[in-house]
């Protein structure tokens, strides 16, 4: 008799998640979170109840997921399930450009007309 020996490898994928949940108040709100977040491998989680929606990133499977917030007595329903986005990169500030050598020469000087009414303007 021969005895096989499957071995199965998981490679750990961060993932996003999106789930339609039913919420209808911050209780609903409060419990899903509970539930979900008893789950390990998960790095966020986030929910938007005018949305109705769910949305955990991390090394977690999908179905786990859904079953655990059905657990809570709510109707589930995946959405999506992909890559997450990867962080913005904050933006450097262009360094300002220096002046031309001969900018650094000039001065301000007052100049004074005269407008259309007989009234004086001045710009400094």
């Amino acid at each position: 008799m021969y005895i096989y020996l499957l071995i199965y490898c998981f490679y750990a994928i961060s993932q996003k998640t999106e789930l339609k949940v039913s919420i209808n108040c911050q209780k609903c709100k409060t419990d899903v979170l509970k539930a979900v977040t008893k789950l390990t491998g998960i790095d966020q989680v986030s929910v938007d109840g005018e949305k109705g929606t769910l949305t955990v990133i991390g090394e977690v499977d999908p179905v786990l997921v859904t079953n655990q917030v059905r657990k809570t007595g709510k109707v589930v329903e995946i959405m999506s399930v992909g890559p997450p986005k990867p962080p913005e990169k904050p933006k450097k500030p262009e360094p300002e450009k220096p002046l031309p050598p001969c900018c650094n020469d000039c001065q301000l000087v007052a100049v004074s007309f005269t407008r259309h009414d007989g009234g004086y303007c001045s710009i400094l």
